[in-house]
């Protein structure tokens, strides 16, 4: 009993943009209102990324929120996984840029791309290198600037999201912190979510813009959560009544409230971001995990599940006691 070792969160930090993009400010470019954003998405405003706030300097800054929160030596930490669809470069990885911005010297470093559900499948595998010894101290990071993949002509799309960066540093520890993780997909539904081009020779082929089938996505997406969910819970032997804290993916209002009700929950017990972040993709479950650490709800002793799902389709969540 005492060899054993499993995964502790020791700190969380976050990054924001600085341009604030109203519903207001939406309907002067597209045909759409206030009301009729809010009223489909539970949305109100995102954050937009300038040019200089890119994909690694938002997960630096997050990062070393968390490092700093935690009193943490950069030198420390061994390993680094950034979350993310939007990279700033083909290659190299974000995470080599952040290891070497954030001075973590020869920490191991790479990306993960499960698009929305990416953090919480980077927390899946960081609790893996953790129980298996082969890592101590992991910092995981979401980030994301989507505003460089919408098409913002599109209304069923532009609306919906926003950038940003959360991060969670992560240490080994002989009490348990991550009780139980699930991550899946079923690639069969790969078309209803989807950035439909790639490069070749130098030149993007296809549309490069996000693509969404959203009544389908809704459907699959309450389904593939409550499953998730069941099942991280059913590997924990442990009931949803045990939980403080949802964490969902900040979606849609309408999924997060049809899944509560699935699940019997109230919906008191659900961190909610998503009016004043948007859909931010794998930067979603550490922002609405960070705020609410600082807002006060998130604190030590409780039970948190975060929870995502994404394109792929994928989906996962994670049981953590804090």
């Amino acid at each position: 009993m005492g060899d054993n070792i499993y995964t502790k969160v020791v700190s969380s930090g976050s990054y924001l943009p600085r341009r604030v993009v109203s519903n207001n400010e939406l309907s002067s470019c597209v045909s759409t209102s206030d009301e009729w954003i809010v009223s489909r998405t539970g949305i109100c405003e995102r954050r937009v990324a300038s040019d200089d706030e890119t994909t690694c300097m938002m997960s630096i800054s997050a990062a070393r929120q968390a490092i700093d929160r935690a009193s943490c030596d950069p030198a420390d930490v061994d390993c680094i996984i950034v979350a993310t669809t939007t990279p700033d470069s083909v290659i190299p990885a974000v995470a080599c840029s952040v290891q070497h911005g954030l001075g973590c010297l020869s920490a191991a470093a790479f990306d993960l791309q499960s698009a929305c559900s990416g953090f919480v499948h980077a927390l899946s595998v960081a609790d893996a290198f953790i129980r298996s010894k082969q890592f101590k101290r992991i910092l995981v990071i979401g980030a994301e600037v989507f505003s460089r993949i919408v098409n913002w002509k599109d209304r069923s799309t532009c609306v919906l999201f926003g950038d940003g960066a959360g991060a969670m540093l992560l240490e080994s520890s002989p009490v348990a912190g991550i009780l139980a993780s699930h991550i899946s997909c079923d690639g069969k539904y790969s078309d209803i979510l989807q950035v439909p081009c790639h490069l070749d020779r130098g030149s993007i082929v296809g549309d490069p813009y996000v693509h969404m089938e959203g009544s389908s996505v809704f459907k699959l997406a309450v389904h593939f959560f409550e499953s998730s969910i069941n099942a991280v819970l059913g590997k924990a032997g442990v009931d949803i009544s045990t939980v403080d804290w949802v964490v969902p993916h900040q979606a849609n209002i309408r999924i997060i409230d049809s899944l509560f009700s699935r699940l019997g929950v109230d919906r008191e017990r659900a961190i909610i971001t998503l009016p004043f972040h948007g859909n931010t993709s794998a930067a979603s479950v550490p922002l609405a995990f960070d705020w609410g650490c600082i807002q006060g709800f998130i604190k030590s002793g409780n039970r948190c599940l975060l929870t995502a799902f994404g394109s792929g389709l994928s989906w996962g969540s994670v049981l953590v006691d804090m």
